[in-house]
């Protein structure tokens, strides 16, 4: 198909960030850095390979997760413990802080609640940034990999995939059955995963994680949560991310309590003031 004579013209035009973010309320890292020293461990999970276990972590609480033996990616699902239908919105969170997040940014709810959940607070692999493919750690692009598409790809059924160990882990939290841990299994945040997208084609990628052994995300917990980690069948994700061959290993989970006076002036985020009923 022929170009239109002004199709350099259009290509020109400068893109405009959809949501400007100077106005959203900005987290207290100064204020978190303050009451994560000397806060005491209060509980520990591990996530099995090729597995998920769930944890919960109470408001105003950090939570850790750390790669223990080898390259290891993790996917994560954050649900309100008070009401699990509010639960972690990937796509919302990608639009407000970009496709992979860093420190300072912050995992927000579903609607109509949209605040706040957990904010970054520490990242050892904050170091890698972007490489020369546009890869970059702790998406916010990827679904979690599930049986529904491996099938589809490959005609065979695999039942390690992320969505159906978080699937597990979400009967076992919640006392439900299997049909309604799938439906309340969300878009995660695809812990230490390096991805992004191909120039040609634009499709997702992804590449051997670079994390190592010690390496950790730390957040704090900004509502009372309940949550489930995966540890992907994958690995490190340097190949494929269904697979019983691929190299994998454990993550930990740690959840801190600070001193009781650290959080002085601190407040767990209200639900979302919008006043309408779904717009209408």
């Amino acid at each position: 198909m022929n170009e239109p004579q002004d199709a350099a013209t259009r290509r020109a035009i400068a893109p405009v960030i959809c949501y400007p973010t100077e106005t959203l309320p900005a987290p207290d890292l100064a204020l978190y850095s303050r009451a994560r020293d000397g806060a005491r461990k209060i509980g520990e999970w591990v996530a099995p390979p090729r597995d998920a276990v769930a944890f919960e972590v109470p408001a105003g609480c950090f939570f850790r997760i750390t790669c223990v033996d080898g390259p290891q990616v993790g996917d994560l699902n954050l649900w309100s413990a008070a009401d699990p239908s509010e639960k972690f919105y990937s796509g919302k969170t990608r639009a407000l802080h970009g496709t992979h997040l860093n420190t300072g940014d912050r995992m927000w709810s579903s609607f109509p609640d949209l605040r706040p959940m957990a904010t970054l607070t520490a990242d050892t692999l904050e170091w890698y940034g972007a490489d020369d493919f546009g890869g970059r750690v702790h998406d916010v692009i990827g679904t979690r990999c599930d049986p529904h598409t491996h099938h589809l790809l490959s005609g065979t059924d695999y039942h390690h995939c992320c969505h159906s160990n978080l699937t597990r882990a979400a009967v076992g939290a919640f006392g439900v059955d299997v049909d309604q841990a799938a439906m309340m299994v969300h878009d995660v945040l695809n812990v230490f995963m390096c991805t992004g997208f191909t120039r040609d084609t634009g499709q997702y990628f992804m590449k051997a994680s670079p994390v190592r052994a010690g390496d950790y995300l730390e957040f704090f917990a900004e509502i009372d949560l309940i949550g489930a980690l995966s540890a992907c069948p994958g690995g490190d994700c340097s190949a494929e991310h269904s697979s019983d061959t691929a190299a994998c290993y454990p993550l930990l989970i740690e959840a801190f309590q600070p001193a009781d006076d650290a959080l002085d002036g601190w407040h767990s985020p209200p639900r979302n003031g919008y006043s309408g009923t779904h717009g209408l």
